[in-house]
């Protein structure tokens, strides 16, 4: 370790009292050879003054509850998303299923239009799902979504 980050050590542990004795004294020597260094030693110690005696202010109770509504509908609006979601992935990938073993099972269809229905069917589906993964992911990341015209 290099001279100056063990005076760095030797600082912020020396604001934090942990200093052993040994390292007091090698501080001391370190802050009566340096008067720059005493004059940080001294603002890094008013500084830990003043911090230490702050303290936060606290909110008003109309800000609590604004926060708590938000919370709560948030909450709700999720756990609403998933059940939707679970149910529409579901419901949808029963009719999918049901639609292409239906599709295969009918012998009178030429097998280039089955093969033309199933691209098509799961293009529409990809396409579908990518518009709205992006949709919902723009609004939530959309700057000025709370701006009215």
């Amino acid at each position: 370790m290099d001279r100056l980050d063990r005076t760095k050590e030797l600082l912020m542990r020396a604001l934090d009292e942990e200093l052993a004795p040994e390292e007091q004294r090698e501080l001391d020597a370190l802050l009566a050879d340096d008067p720059k260094l005493r004059a940080e030693h001294e603002r890094l110690g008013r500084l830990k003054e003043v911090t230490g005696t702050m303290k936060l202010r606290h909110p008003p109770e109309e800000l609590w509850d604004g926060y708590w509504n938000t919370a709560y509908s948030r909450m709700e609006r999720g756990i609403g998303w998933i059940l939707v979601s679970f149910g529409v992935i579901v419901v949808g990938g029963w009719a999918g299923w049901q639609f292409v073993t239906d599709l295969i099972a009918d012998t009178g269809m030429p097998p280039l239009i089955k093969a033309g229905i199933l691209a098509g069917s799961l293009g529409l589906v990809i396409l579908t799902v990518s518009v709205l993964r992006q949709r919902l992911f723009v609004r939530q990341t959309d700057p000025y979504k709370d701006i009215q015209r």
